[in-house]
């Protein structure tokens, strides 16, 4: 049928979404709440946090919003078991929170190589033990934001491109050990797409000045410069959490327009 209502994907799954305040994980909490999923979105902006979940609860959906710092051991387990309580179980896991950084080796103070680490890195690790032990019994599917940065190297990448390096290698073994108990593990290894995390690099402020204004600059990444839009990444996350995925684990999916194998 023409007019047929296509049925939604994600109706009756418990979800969690880190970093989804804004970019790829506000995309993909409202995309994956569109489908029809109860989500807990989490994040240390709880401003911004809030206005994402009341957004989603306004359009008729459900959201939990929760601040969790994902370097947090602590402010882990607290967000798992809220949900757990809550909610009962949890079904899918996005580990979407990150952050930006560009700086040459002797640039990079020891500091700044242990923070990208942990909020990129030791992030997922937490996120995807937390998910694991809850789908222990029922199954479920996690997915990790990893980055063409980890597949081909770029100077001045170091702390950043290791960090999402390790994540798709990371992601395999999860599968491997997730796949006993139902668990399917992926990850997502975008190009450049268009977030506020490219407000803590050095081209920002000359963009903002080009383009006359932060959204306007936003917008000029992926009109001008070829960047993805958050809602893309959000699609192809929605497919491999979804079922129409449930023979894919330990993948990952380049979206870089070739960047990696040029």
């Amino acid at each position: 049928m023409a007019n047929a209502i296509k049925a939604r994907r994600m109706v009756g799954k418990i979800v969690i979404v880190t970093g989804a305040a804004s970019g790829i994980g506000k995309a993909t909490a409202k995309r994956l709440a569109d489908e029809g999923a109860t989500v807990a979105l989490t994040d240390v902006n709880e401003p911004e946090l809030t206005k994402v979940a009341d957004s989603i609860c306004a359009a008729g959906g459900q959201a939990l919003a929760l601040r969790l710092d994902v370097t947090s051991e602590a402010d882990w387990q607290a967000a798992m078991a809220r949900i757990l309580v809550e909610w009962g179980r949890l079904d899918i896991s996005v580990n979407c929170a990150g952050m930006a950084f560009a700086r040459p080796i002797t640039d990079t103070s020891l500091a700044d190589w242990r923070r990208v680490i942990a909020t990129n890195l030791d992030s997922v690790f937490l996120g995807t033990r937390q998910a694991m032990s809850a789908m222990k019994e029922s199954g479920g599917c996690i997915l990790n934001i990893a980055s063409a940065a980890g597949i081909k190297p770029v100077s001045g990448n170091a702390a950043y491109g290791t960090s999402k390096a390790a994540i798709r290698f990371f992601t395999r073994i999860a599968a491997l050990e997730g796949s006993p108990h139902k668990i399917r593990v992926n990850s997502i290894s975008p190009g450049a797409v268009a977030t506020p995390m490219w407000e803590s690099t050095e081209m920002w402020p000359k963009q903002v000045a080009e383009e006359g204004g932060r959204d306007a600059a936003l917008k000029a990444l992926v009109t001008g410069r070829g960047f993805a839009e958050p809602d893309e990444v959000a699609a192809a996350v929605l497919f491999l959490v979804s079922d129409d995925a449930r023979h894919v684990t330990g993948a990952d999916l380049p979206m870089d327009d070739g960047f990696a194998i040029a």
